[in-house]
């Protein structure tokens, strides 16, 4: 293929991610989103086939086989609640695909007895180190929203310490194997291996709640390391798509880090979410919760004009998603307004209560996002909050020895009443009693949500 027409075509391929990118902003454009970017990957991957000096096409056949194959039951057998799981192992393979890449460039090198440019000796190293360190630390991540690891933060002695030190070693080695005339292998995989404890050491440390931020920032970092491969292969579409991700999971991290009033540095390093002790934990004592059964939840849910039902990490937990969609629907049918409040961290990953809701089917315009919502709670007749903690504490506005306070929460104590659904009165990842669940207006329904939901459906219609 000519090279103008390539890269031509190349173009074409990038102009289709961005407006693709821009059309995901929207849920309205979201599908076109989502169809334009596919084209778009479909387009850079036929060029790479017709491109030359690549491996044999059997090979290629293979890889799509099996990656297809991989993807397809994925998409088949993940549950939705699991998504933020796969969605961190997904970043994970895009890490480990630069660190493979640049690794086989290094390595090809090597074989043929050739000094690297300076240029692309400096992208190898970063494509192998942020590829490392995204797939270990992603890894983790996994882990830890999969329960195969504690939620809670991992800390040993002298942590911080031990990361600064395994950072300056990566720097120090790959400084040197850039400097080198030659490849030295055993830096090479020196910095590989530091940068792959690295993503370990990194993630550990960091609580569930604050998963959102990570995944974000993980995937962030595959981007960066996609683009660094894309300018050691000298592939223009791979660095600008990698630049996109990259640069849109940063952003997309700050905006997470601002709804939770916390830095990017606290989220990363603070340990946020470990066992609090003292008197913030003990805040609660004397004080008295109101329990209410399901049989008067339902009569004030069916005889409310506006219902706002606030979604948490629990409902996703508890599936019950469609049973929420049954609720509302019996609501509306009775003359209510139900709307859905959504949090920016609710959930394991961005847009999680989004995702859970919209496989439900519930409809686009009700899901409202806090700055939008959060007006309407002085004119909500009952806040349904199900599985939210944190995000629904008023101490973030008022306690200021509060590890949470000033975070920007949902007003949901302004509602006219309140009914949280929870197994119980355990604390949220802060590790703090919601002193919203002490406030005279809120009732407690106990249980789980799936089996609590049920029966308010089986109330309402028999009312």
């Amino acid at each position: 293929m000519p090279f103008a027409l390539r890269e031509l075509s190349y173009l074409v391929a990038a102009v289709f991610f961005i407006i693709g990118l821009k059309r995901l902003s929207s849920p309205a454009t979201a599908v076109q989103g989502y169809r334009l970017s596919g084209l778009g990957m479909v387009l850079a991957i036929v060029l790479a086939l017709l491109d030359q000096g690549i491996v044999s096409y059997q090979v290629i056949v293979a890889g799509i086989v099996v990656g297809g194959g991989l993807g397809l039951w994925m998409a088949r057998s993940v549950k939705m609640t699991s998504m933020p799981q796969m969605v961190a192992l997904l970043n994970g393979f895009g890490g480990g695909a630069s660190l493979l890449v640049g690794g086989a460039e290094f390595l090809k090198s090597e074989v043929a007895g050739e000094a690297l440019p300076l240029d692309v000796s400096i992208t190898i190293q970063l494509s192998v180190v942020i590829g490392a360190v995204t797939l270990t630390g992603s890894l983790i991540a996994f882990a830890k929203l999969q329960e195969l690891l504690s939620g809670r933060p991992i800390t040993f002695p002298l942590q911080k310490v031990v990361n600064a030190l395994l950072f300056l070693g990566i720097i120090v080695l790959g400084g040197m194997q850039v400097m080198e005339a030659e490849s030295v292998a055993t830096l090479f995989y020196a910095v590989a291996g530091l940068a792959l404890l690295l993503g370990i050491l990194v993630v550990i440390p960091i609580g569930g709640a604050d998963m959102p931020v990570v995944i974000s920032l993980l995937n962030s970092y595959s981007g960066i390391a996609a683009s660094m491969t894309g300018f050691v292969i000298r592939n223009d579409v791979l660095i600008i798509a990698g630049a996109l991700v990259g640069s849109s999971g940063i952003i997309l991290s700050q905006i997470m880090c601002k709804a939770m009033n916390r830095s990017l540095a606290n989220v990363l390093f603070g340990a946020f979410g470990g066992e609090v002790k003292g008197s913030i934990a003990a805040s609660a004592e004397g004080l008295t919760v109101r329990q209410v059964t399901a049989e008067d939840a339902a009569v004030q849910l069916a005889y409310a004009q506006q219902v706002i039902v606030v979604p948490g990490y629990g409902l996703a937990v508890a599936q019950a998603q469609h049973l929420v969609r049954e609720l509302a629907d019996l609501i509306e049918k009775r003359g209510g307004v139900v709307k859905y409040a959504i949090h920016p961290v609710a959930g394991r990953m961005p847009g999680h209560m989004n995702v859970l809701l919209a496989e439900a089917n519930v409809p686009y315009d009700k899901l409202f996002d806090m700055d939008e919502i959060n007006a309407e709670f002085e004119r909500t007749d009952v806040a349904l909050v199900i599985g939210a903690n944190d995000v629904v504490n008023p101490a973030a506005r008022t306690d200021t020895g509060s590890p949470i306070y000033g975070m920007p929460i949902l007003n949901v104590d302004h509602a006219k009443s309140t009914i949280v659904m929870k197994r119980g009165m355990g604390s949220g990842f802060a590790g703090i009693e919601n002193a919203l669940f002490f406030d005279p207006k809120t009732s407690m329904l106990f249980g789980d949500a799936k089996q609590s939901l049920s029966k308010l459906v089986t109330e309402i219609k028999a009312l």
